[in-house]
This record gives C-alpha cells, sequence and structure tokens, in this order.
C-alpha cells in the first residue's frame, strides 16, 4: 500500500526544528493536489499568567512557519500556515481539523524521555487516542 496526502492535511507543529522535521519526513506523501496547513497553537493560561508576551509568542510561530515552508517550496503542494490560541493544545488542534474539514491530521512524533512525557502529558499519545480525524504519525527522516 502506498500513503499518498490528495487532499488537505493539518500539521501541528511547537517549534522550528519541529516543523522542518515534519515538513521532511511528509514530503515523500505529497501530491500536486496535497494543501498543507501547519498551525502552531499558543497555549493560553486561561486565567494564568502567560508563559510569553503574545508579540513574541507570534514571532516564534512565523519562524516556525517560514522554516516548515522552506522545506516544502520545492514541491507543489499548497503551503497555508495559522496561529491557534487555546487551552489545551490537542483540543485546539482537532477543534480546527474539524473547522477545516481536513482529511487528516499529520504529525512526526518528537523524541523524548519517560519523565518529560509524563511531565508534559504525552501530546503525541492524546493526538492519537482522543482523535477525531485520521491521524497519521509519521516516521522520522533518517537524513
Amino acid at each position: 500500500m502506498t500513503l499518498a496526502f490528495e487532499g488537505t492535511v493539518l500539521v501541528p507543529a511547537a517549534d522550528p526544528d519541529d516543523g522542518e522535521r515534519t515538513a521532511r519526513s511528509l514530503m515523500p506523501y505529497l501530491t500536486p493536489t496535497s494543501t498543507i496547513v501547519v498551525v502552531n497553537v499558543i497555549e493560553k493560561a486561561g486565567g494564568s499568567i502567560d508563559k510569553a508576551p503574545m508579540d513574541q509568542r507570534r514571532e516564534y510561530a512565523e519562524e516556525i512557519f517560514e522554516r516548515t515552508r522552506g522545506v516544502l517550496e520545492s514541491t507543489e503542494t499548497a503551503v497555508e500556515t495559522d496561529v491557534l490560541y487555546g487551552t489545551d493544545v490537542v483540543e485546539r488542534v482537532f477543534d480546527e481539523a474539524k473547522d477545516r474539514d481536513v482529511d487528516a491530521v499529520v504529525f512526526n512524533p518528537r523524541k523524548g524521555n519517560r519523565l518529560a512525557e509524563l511531565l508534559t502529558g504525552d501530546v503525541a499519545r492524546r493526538m492519537v487516542k482522543e482523535a477525531s480525524v485520521p491521524v497519521v504519525a509519521l516516521p522520522q527522516d533518517e537524513s
């Protein structure tokens, strides 16, 4: 079976390295009809003080988008970007996926130790367990 993304896929990216790594892993599965929507969720504190100033976080999101687009510019794929806001990253990603009627949410699991996963709530595991649209975890790009 050959996997190809011929429609719209949502790609959540947490940082510039994550966006670039996911784009590289995604490239072999793209077609000229693919549309990639890269999103960065700015996690709001929900009544508490936010982790960083909002302007700084939006600039960081733009850096994520720039690095991700840079990898994909050699393809015919349409690339869209969006900054999202929410108190729960996973919920916000799936809300956006439903709103945009995407075919799948595609991500590249970041390597981390078990303690870090326990402390952060293991977003990758939640992405799969709480999926409301198809979810594809891409293999790590070996290059």
